[in-house]
């Protein structure tokens, strides 16, 4: 039987908290509370990665739910449940976005009542209604692999009212220097891609998602009238619906002819599709995220990434030639690379001038694992077991200098990062430890001219 459970129609009732989202405003509170507040409810929003802890607000709750779309973020909010349950003891635990179904056993452990991915909005409002009718909760646990098929939403324009405002964020800087107040939205979700080692794969399967094309730009049109002056879109993959993107980016910039954006794609659909990446650079696309991830073969087959080597370094130059800056994220520490893979990533991107392109970050990746993943018990990898701390399956890399120099880029690029350092500097200091790592005499960097290290970037570097 079930009855009437606690109301959470009030103010603050649901209380809707990130974490981490790579420093844009977060979508996994604003799209939420735009399905929550068209069922009726008025939920509050907490961003802790701008804002300090507010008890008040996790004391009004009755319904928590912390969207957890990356690693960091559900470590921190893993962290955050703990706070919510010392405060506020009686409220609901919800976790939601890619990384909680992956982790929903240890979640669940945690204390969370529902675990939620893919595309959930509607269970959520689904969790609260239920909450209120004192049913049971044990169908809003989702385990990664086993979500039902995705259906489309009938999205509302993502409700940024209780977040603080833009300019609180990452800020774009473009290549004149200047710092740009930025937005953010998606125009996709999910990815049609089936890479091994993306956590996207196992809670979408290879599906996305098209967001109509007049809430997308309705939800920019709100965020250049809050301040934007450019504008991340966050899809995993803007171009696996090349049209779809194109007709948004049109829309855009003849509404909008000054603003500037960025977005992610593939290596293989930039080297094919380069019309539409020339077009995109026209029409205001200012850099393009890519998974490059290594310049091995034998590692990016192993990662299904879908690109070669050469393919990869094509990409650079036909976005260079089409004005737009690629900039690449990296996992060169996986255990298929060498240490002579290293190095010539370095140099590769040295002698082609592609330093000024990189966030020093993206040369201390080390490949995560996490439960469900396509990499799971790989059979050539040497496995030590599941990390439930660092939400990872262990692995040994099988030449012991790969895991040491690991850690000591790591170690070096976050304290560079503390100092504000400048990212030049700090690639020329992790080239030295690679060096060393392999006994060879150390280098120096080549130097650059001022107007080459002025490449678009956000202020945030990109984590995962």
């Amino acid at each position: 039987m079930t009855g009437a459970g606690p109301s959470l129609r009030g103010p603050g009732d649901v209380l809707l908290a990130s974490t981490y989202e790579l420093g844009h405003a977060p979508h996994g509170v604003a799209l939420p509370a735009a399905f929550l507040e068209r069922a009726g409810f008025r939920p509050a929003a907490l961003d802790l990665a701008v804002e300090r802890l507010d008890l008040a607000r996790i004391r009004r709750a009755r319904l928590v739910a912390i969207s957890v779309p990356m690693h960091t973020a559900l470590r921190i909010g893993l962290a955050f449940a703990t706070r919510v349950r010392a405060e506020n003891p009686a409220a609901l635990l919800a976790f939601h976005g890619l990384y909680a179904p992956l982790n929903a056993d240890l979640l669940v452990r945690a204390g969370a009542s529902a675990v939620l991915g893919g595309e959930c909005e509607d269970d959520l409002v689904a969790l609260a209604l239920a909450v209120e009718q004192g049913e049971p909760l044990h169908r809003f646990v989702t385990r990664g692999g086993t979500a039902a098929p995705l259906r489309r939403l009938d999205h509302p324009i993502p409700s940024r009212g209780g977040l603080p405002p833009l300019g609180r964020y990452a800020r774009f800087v473009g290549s004149d220097g200047v710092a740009r107040v930025a937005g953010y939205t998606e125009a996709t979700r999910g990815c049609k891609h089936l890479c091994r080692h993306c956590p996207v794969v196992p809670v979408y399967r290879g599906h996305f998602v098209a967001i109509p094309e007049e809430t997308v730009l309705e939800d920019v049109a709100r965020q250049v009238a809050a301040g934007a002056e450019h504008v991340t879109f966050g899809d995993p993959d803007f171009l696996n619906g090349p049209a779809h993107a194109l007709r948004i980016a049109r829309a855009l910039h003849a509404r909008f002819p000054r603003l500037t954006f960025d977005f992610t794609a593939k290596v293989e659909h930039l080297v094919r599709r380069r019309a539409g990446v020339e077009e995109l650079a026209r029409l205001g696309g200012a850099f393009v995220t890519s998974a490059v991830e290594s310049l091995s073969d034998r590692v990016l087959e192993k990662l299904a990434k879908g690109h070669t080597r050469a393919e990869a370094l094509a990409a650079f130059e036909l976005c260079a030639e089409a004005g737009l800056a690629l900039r690449p994220s990296l996992v060169p520490f996986t255990p298929w690379a060498t240490l002579e893979d290293y190095l010539d990533l370095l140099e590769v991107f040295e002698a082609r001038g592609l330093l000024p392109q990189l966030d020093p970050v993206q040369l201390s990746i080390r490949l995560l694992v996490p439960p469900g993943s396509l990499l799971e018990g790989e059979p050539d990898v040497a496995w030590q077991g599941l990390d439930e701390v660092g939400l990872s399956w262990r692995w040994a890399h099988p030449d012991p200098r790969m895991d040491a120099l690991q850690a000591r880029v790591a170690a070096e690029v976050e304290a560079a990062a503390a100092r504000a350092e400048e990212p030049f500097a700090t690639i020329a200091r992790v080239k030295v430890l690679a060096l060393a790592a392999a006994g060879l005499p150390h280098g120096h960097v080549r130097t650059l001219a001022p107007d080459q290290r002025r490449v678009p970037r956000l202020t945030e570097s990109w984590f995962c």
